[in-house]
């Protein structure tokens, strides 16, 4: 499947070297659905009779999409690039989409949460498979 990210990193006019494609094709896609999905979920629980016991999910909600955010913007960029900084965006990302999915997952009877955990699961997952394959 062709995807906006997938062409841009065809375009690239130098070569990423060993970078696993498909992996940061991934990466960045699930950072940015992520980020949406955590955006709509944090709005979604202001809405909620119940909003002052959401709290900590709508911070964590916001804190999440910010951190996936920023992370689809690192991974983008490829001028200058440095494995250290990409290696640490990464470490934080999985680690907000980890503490998000746990707490959307214990308001996992509002179906937003539910679905904002599944997203932030997903994102851990593609984040620490690239991980992986960077070394």
């Amino acid at each position: 499947m062709t995807t906006a990210v997938k062409d841009m990193l065809a375009t690239y006019p130098v070569d990423l070297g060993e970078a696993d494609r498909e992996k940061l094709t991934k990466c960045i896609e699930e950072c940015i659905a992520c980020a949406q999905v955590c955006t709509a979920c944090a709005d979604a629980c202001l809405s909620e009779g119940v909003v002052g016991e959401l709290t900590k999910c709508i911070r964590t909600d916001m804190d999440c999409a910010d951190i996936c955010n920023a992370t689809a913007s690192v991974l983008s960029r490829h001028t200058g690039y440095d494995a250290n900084v990409t290696h640490a965006i990464l470490q934080a990302c999985a680690t907000a989409c980890n503490a998000c999915g746990d707490e959307c997952s214990s308001h996992a009877d509002m179906e937003h949460c539910r679905l904002c955990a599944e997203a932030c699961r997903s994102c851990e997952q593609a984040c620490i498979q690239l991980i992986q394959a960077l070394g």
